[in-house]
């Protein structure tokens, strides 16, 4: 029977079997010669139901996303995608309808703790991978939410504080 708990287990399961993944491009974007004008990175991640991907962002403090396009290869600004599209719940065809009723029943309280276990499980690679190192601030959050978290710092902070 899928309950809520159940459901949060299996997605805990299929996030870390993406937890590698996503350590060795932490590192890689926190290992980056970026350029002057690079003031923050902005790690944002992009939601469906059962759908995940990942972006970072090479940003100025004007919440600008910063560009090199300039001669010197090692520098870089721009975006980069830290986890392509991954499916934290997979759904067979025959369970579809089953797994949209149970959503649309608890929608709210899913939403809620999928937001808790995928920010714990981008802290908890963010830290393996050593981002703490980084040499330029660095936020998680999800697109077109207030809220972010602020790696550096270890708390929430609203959208518009990371710009200050």
């Amino acid at each position: 029977m899928l309950t809520t708990q159940t459901y949060i287990q299996d997605v805990k399961q299929n996030l870390q079997k993406a937890s590698e993944k996503l350590i060795q491009q932490i590192r890689h974007s926190v290992n980056f010669q970026y350029d002057e004008r690079v003031k923050v990175l902005d790690y944002t991640a992009f939601t469906q139901v059962n759908e995940l991907s990942i972006m970072m962002y090479s940003m100025d403090r004007s919440a600008n996303e910063v560009f090199y396009q300039g001669e010197e290869k090692h520098l870089f600004a721009g975006s980069y995608e830290v986890l392509e599209d991954i499916s934290f719940y997979p759904v067979s065809d025959e369970e579809l309808d089953i797994f949209w009723e149970f959503y649309g029943q608890n929608d709210e309280e899913l939403s809620r703790m999928e937001t808790e276990v995928i920010v714990a499980w981008f802290i908890d690679c963010w830290k393996q991978a050593g981002g703490q190192n980084a040499k330029v601030h660095s936020y998680f959050s999800f697109h077109d939410v207030d809220k972010c978290y602020d790696l550096h710092d270890d708390k929430w902070i609203t959208d518009g504080d990371k710009w200050e």
